[in-house]
């Protein structure tokens, strides 16, 4: 069975040109930024708490030439899930076809499943941490993302026994700020490496 009716969330691209990026994304779509560091930048332009990100690859990966195109570009684009049940339900019966995440993590707004296709096209597919996209927004404009960027990697088979057991999303999801930064997955990781 299918991942259960993803709506689009976001796209990350890699980029040595963050700053004309940034400007560019900004008059576009009128995104403003709503969380950076040096090495990433998460922007909005709606109630989503982020719809767009950039990883500085000058800054995860220095030495690189700004048109590469090896090593720019898009790296995942990501779809939103209602619920956290469906999340692993789906996971389960995506698992049970072989198909796996190479990278479970709670990023404290939203928990995610990334995916890679056939070809190795990057996917997430993600359930908010919180009631409500306000609530989001405020977790990227607060200080508790500049603790962890990241996010903390779960076990979605324990989440899914969990859930089952009768504990609440809410409950697993929130995150504790002592659990270990997770590394970056995926071709990112591999960039950077």
């Amino acid at each position: 069975m299918p991942m259960v009716a993803p709506k689009p969330a976001h796209v990350v691209y890699r980029t040595r040109r963050i700053a004309e990026m940034l400007d560019w994304y900004a008059a576009v779509f009128g995104a403003e930024i709503v969380y950076r560091n040096p090495a990433l930048a998460f922007l909005a332009y709606d109630e989503e708490h982020h719809r767009f990100a950039f990883a500085d690859l000058d800054v995860i990966a220095p030495g690189g030439e700004a048109n590469d195109r090896g090593t720019i570009g898009v790296d995942h684009v990501a779809y939103e899930v209602a619920e956290l049940s469906e999340l692993l339900e789906s996971y389960e019966r995506l698992k049970d076809g072989a198909i796996e995440p190479y990278w479970c993590v709670n990023h404290g707004m939203s928990a995610s499943l990334y995916y890679a296709d056939p070809d190795g096209n990057q996917m997430e597919f993600s359930v908010d941490c919180f009631d409500t996209k306000e609530e989001c927004v405020a977790y990227f404009k607060g200080d508790a993302i500049g603790l962890n960027p990241v996010g903390v990697e779960f076990n979605p088979d324990d989440w899914l026994v969990r859930i089952r057991a009768g504990e609440t999303a809410k409950t697993l999801m929130t995150l504790n700020p002592e659990d270990p930064v997770s590394p970056i997955r995926g071709s990112l990781e591999e960039i950077a490496t």
